[in-house]
């Protein structure tokens, strides 16, 4: 028997875990080691991310391993995409990182284009307009004189960030880099003039790296706290959807995936960016992928609406399964929302911001949770297919098939309704998409697979896929229609 451990650090908005991950004989098997909140701080009017306690988390999980005296052959991490840690000429980490949901971005992408116009950003970087992407959260930093900016040595992307805690080594890892709006994706560089109109010089961001290169070893520190010895750290996919498309187990190109989660990302895998009027006009994203692929997609606001109301319920069941089941109770079709309007980015009251925008609108306001949870799965069912649509104006090829991966594939009557709108099939499946494509590209480094396609086929192999097909279609059409009129998006 053959057998082979990496140790992922999976990263989310609201938690984190540690996982083992093991090749045994051409399969994947995968042990979750600890599991830990990740809590956004608030404080002197903004929000901010504990990276020290997320290190802090890590270094706890690689003590699992050297108890258990497991040989590792790396470590991996993927987290969010966009946020930031300022290193000072000491090598300090200067100050906890802004988290993207902080307010002082609001409008902030009308004062960078004051600097350089909205279509030569786009057409410089393919990427979608997000007041949170990097570039304009450090426009406004610079704008606001932030003492750490001004400080900064160098700026490290989060997955960056924690690789440089654990190995002294100051990277800018591509996957990561790709989501900030500075990334010329025909270059594969930052762009110096999207940077240089806010002060900045290429040389305060990290070497390059790309998924599977390795980052360096533990530090002496490190080694000394942990009880390891001198593991290598790899720079896999650093962004979670890049490490969590990578494990989508598809046999050919002729697909979408669905990373569905906190955020909903909806996309193809393709081999060039895709810039042009229409990819403008939609607003999509082109962001580095695996092997030099691209992941031309849309954020759409995912779970994040059902995690916040949850926090509001008084009478709901607690198992999120069971909740799911019972908005099956409320009747179909009667209040829609716009998944992503601006509203539901962070309100006080998510309960309350979604009964507002059904009052504005003139639908019925739903009132029990069961009512407002089928509110929310089927206007993104709804915006599923919306996108869908665009994707397939913009696509090189014919999408036959939808794979979704992620936590959000546990809510079977979403999928069933994902598969309804959209009126193709819909195969969920890995769960822990992110994961897996975290540990596969640590084994494509230390040469257990040999590329993507190999990866693919592995993970396909260990894991269990469900297929969701097409039902009441022409009730799901007449309802699209209406739900165009409602959000105003038709």
């Amino acid at each position: 028997m053959t057998e082979t451990n990496f140790f992922a650090v999976d990263l989310g908005a609201t938690s984190g875990r540690t996982i083992l991950g093991s090749i045994v004989d051409g399969r994947l098997e995968q042990r979750e080691l600890t599991r830990f909140p990740n809590s956004i701080i608030e404080t002197g009017g903004h929000f901010f991310w504990d990276i020290y306690a997320l290190y802090n988390e890590i270094i706890r999980g690689l003590k699992v391993v050297a108890d258990e005296k497991i040989e590792i052959a790396s470590i991996g991490i993927d987290t969010w995409g966009c946020d930031f840690v300022f290193v000072g000429k000491d090598g300090g980490v200067l100050r906890n990182p802004y988290c993207y949901r902080d307010p002082h971005t609001d409008g902030a992408m009308e004062e960078y284009f004051k600097l350089l116009p909205k279509k030569e950003v786009y057409e410089k970087t393919g990427i979608q307009f997000m007041q949170f992407n990097s570039l304009f959260q450090l426009s406004t930093l610079r704008r606001n004189h932030d003492s750490a900016l001004e400080a900064a040595e160098k700026i490290l992307f989060i997955p960056d960030a924690l690789m440089y805690m654990l190995t002294g080594e100051a990277v800018c890892e591509y996957t990561v880099l790709s989501t900030s709006q500075m990334l010329d994706p025909r270059t594969k560089k930052i762009a110096p003039e999207l940077i240089g109109a806010i002060g900045l010089k290429e040389s305060q961001f990290g070497r390059y790296v790309n998924p599977s290169d390795k980052v360096g070893v533990l530090t002496p520190e490190v080694q000394r706290m942990t009880g390891l010895g001198a593991v290598p750290v790899v720079a896999v996919a650093g962004h979670d959807t890049g490490a969590a498309v990578a494990a989508v187990p598809a046999e050919n190109e002729r697909f979408a995936y669905l990373s569905c989660g906190t955020w909903s990302l909806l996309g193809i895998e393709v081999k060039d960016a895709i810039i042009s009027e229409k990819s403008f006009e939609y607003n999509f994203t082109n962001e580095g992928g695996v092997e030099g692929t691209t992941r031309f997609l849309k954020n759409i606001c995912g779970m994040w609406l059902l995690e916040r109301c949850r926090k509001e319920f008084k009478d709901a069941p607690a198992n999120v399964n069971d909740l799911n089941k019972s908005a099956m109770e409320a009747p179909a079709f009667r209040s829609f929302i716009f998944p992503d309007a601006p509203e539901f980015a962070n309100p006080t009251s998510m309960i309350e911001a979604i009964q507002t925008y059904c009052k504005k609108t003139g639908q019925p306001v739903p009132t029990t949770y069961q009512e407002i949870a089928r509110c929310i799965f089927e206007s993104l069912a709804m915006r599923y297919r919306q996108v869908i649509g665009y994707l397939k104006d913009l696509a090189p090829f014919d999408i036959e098939r939808l794979h979704v991966i992620g936590g959000g594939t546990y809510n079977l009557y979403l999928m069933q309704m994902a598969a309804n709108s959209i009126g193709m099939p819909v195969l969920t499946g890995p769960v822990e998409g992110t994961a897996i494509g975290n540990i596969m590209l640590q084994a494509k480094a230390a040469g257990v697979v040999k590329d993507m396609f190999e990866m693919r086929r592995i993970i396909a192999q260990s894991i269990e896929m469900k297929t969701y097909e097409p039902q009441e279609t022409a009730a799901w059409e007449a309802a699209y229609e209406r739900y165009l009129q409602v959000t105003g998006t038709k």
